[in-house]
């Protein structure tokens, strides 16, 4: 029987059952990821994979030709995430495909846009923001 003296007891129980059920069920939520086609990819880890080993990939800047034009990174091309759905002809399948923005905003709905239409190996650079602050070129 609860009394008193016992029912602080019984009631911390059952949060920590509840907190810890929560933390076994949301443990692997990367197992099933919405986008298991799309992965992030840090500067560093761009110049190691694509730069420094020359790997063939498509590297596509997603920002307006404006901000394409007042600085880029090298080997780019620039198809803005708005013109993107109808530009899909301009990406070949097969190669890895490289997506920045100036945040990371508009290249997460490029990754979507590109998982979707069927392309299978996609890298979120994330913004050029982050590739100019680690000290990385732009053209």
């Amino acid at each position: 029987m609860l009394n008193r003296k016992t029912i602080p007891i019984a009631v911390g129980a059952l949060v920590v059952i509840a907190v810890v059920a929560f933390l076994l069920l949301n443990a692997n939520t990367n197992c099933c990821a919405a986008n298991p086609a799309v992965q992030d990819i840090s500067p560093n880890g761009y110049q190691d994979q694509f730069v420094s080993t020359s790997a063939s990939h498509l590297l596509i800047d997603v920002r307006t030709p404006e901000e394409f034009a007042s600085g880029h990174i090298s080997g780019a091309v620039n198809i803005p995430v708005e013109s993107l759905q109808s530009r899909l002809s301009e990406i070949t399948s097969g190669q890895p495909i490289v997506v920045y923005c100036r945040s990371g905003n508009r290249s997460a709905t490029a990754s979507q846009i590109l998982e979707q239409a069927g392309y299978s190996t996609i890298y979120d650079l994330g913004g050029i923001n982050a590739w100019t602050a680690q000290g990385f070129p732009v053209e």
